[in-house]
C-alpha cells in the first residue's frame, strides 16, 4: 500500500467516490443565503467530521467484519459490485439526483447547520466511501500502510475542502454541463476500479495467481 501505484489507485478510488466537483453545487444549495465566512465554517466542520468517521472505519471496519463472520475476499467482491453500481449511477446521472434529494431532505430538517447531516453523512461518507475504506484497510499490512491510507484520506478531503471554499467560482467556470461531464468521466474510472476489486476478491477466494 505504500508503493506509488497502490497509493495512486487508492487516491483515485476515494476521489471518485467522494466526487468533490459533484458535491460543490450541493454545498452551494445547502448553504444558500449564508455569508462566505459561514460557508467556510460549515465546510471545515463537515470535512473534520467526515475525517473522524473515515478513520473509524479504517481502524475498526475489518474487525467488525470478522466479528460477524464475513471474510475479506467476500466483502471485496460485494464492495466491488456496490462500487460498480455507483459507477453506473454516475454515468447515467442517477447518483447526482439522489444526492440532491438527500441534500433537500437534510436542508429541510437542518436549516441552520448542515455540516453533520447531510454533508458529512451521507454525502461525503456514504456507502461507497465506507466500502472503499474497509477494502483498502483490508489490503494494508501494518501500521505504515494504515497511515498511508489515512494520508490518502487527508489528501482527498483537503481537495474537497478546496472545492467547497471555491464553490462559487467553480460553479461559474464549469457550469452544469461541465459538472455533468466530470461526473461521467469519474464514473468510467470507478467502473474499471470496481471490476478490479471483484477480480481481486475472486483471486483470493480461489487462490488464483497466488
Amino acid at each position: 500500500m505504500t508503493e506509488l501505484p497502490a497509493l495512486i489507485a487508492a487516491f483515485t478510488t476515494l476521489f471518485v467516490i467522494i466526487d468533490p466537483p459533484g458535491l460543490t453545487p450541493l454545498f452551494l444549495a445547502l448553504t444558500q443565503g449564508m455569508s462566505p465566512s459561514q460557508r467556510r465554517v460549515i465546510a471545515m466542520r463537515s470535512v473534520v467530521i467526515a475525517f473522524c468517521l473515515m478513520v473509524a472505519f479504517i481502524l475498526l471496519g475489518e474487525a467488525l467484519l470478522g466479528f460477524i463472520g464475513i471474510s475479506m475476499p467476500a466483502f471485496r467482491i460485494a464492495g466491488g459490485v456496490l462500487l460498480f453500481l455507483t459507477a453506473l449511477e454516475m454515468l447515467f446521472q442517477k447518483r447526482q439526483a439522489r444526492r440532491e434529494d438527500n441534500a433537500t431532505e437534510g436542508a429541510e430538517e437542518h436549516t441552520e447547520d448542515p455540516s453533520v447531516f447531510p454533508l458529512a453523512l451521507p454525502l461525503i461518507v456514504g456507502p461507497g466511501a465506507i466500502t472503499t475504506l474497509i477494502l483498502l484497510a483490508g489490503q494494508s499490512d501494518g501500521v505504515v500502510d494504515v497511515l498511508a491510507i489515512i494520508g490518502v484520506v487527508v489528501a482527498v478531503l483537503l481537495i474537497l475542502l478546496a472545492f467547497l471554499f471555491a464553490s462559487n467560482p467553480v460553479e461559474r467556470v464549469l457550469g452544469k454541463t461541465g459538472l455533468n461531464i466530470v461526473t461521467r468521466v469519474l464514473g468510467m474510472l470507478l467502473a474499471a476500479l470496481a471490476i478490479q476489486f471483484v477480480l481481486d476478491g475472486i483471486s483470493q477466494t480461489f487462490g488464483i495467481g497466488a
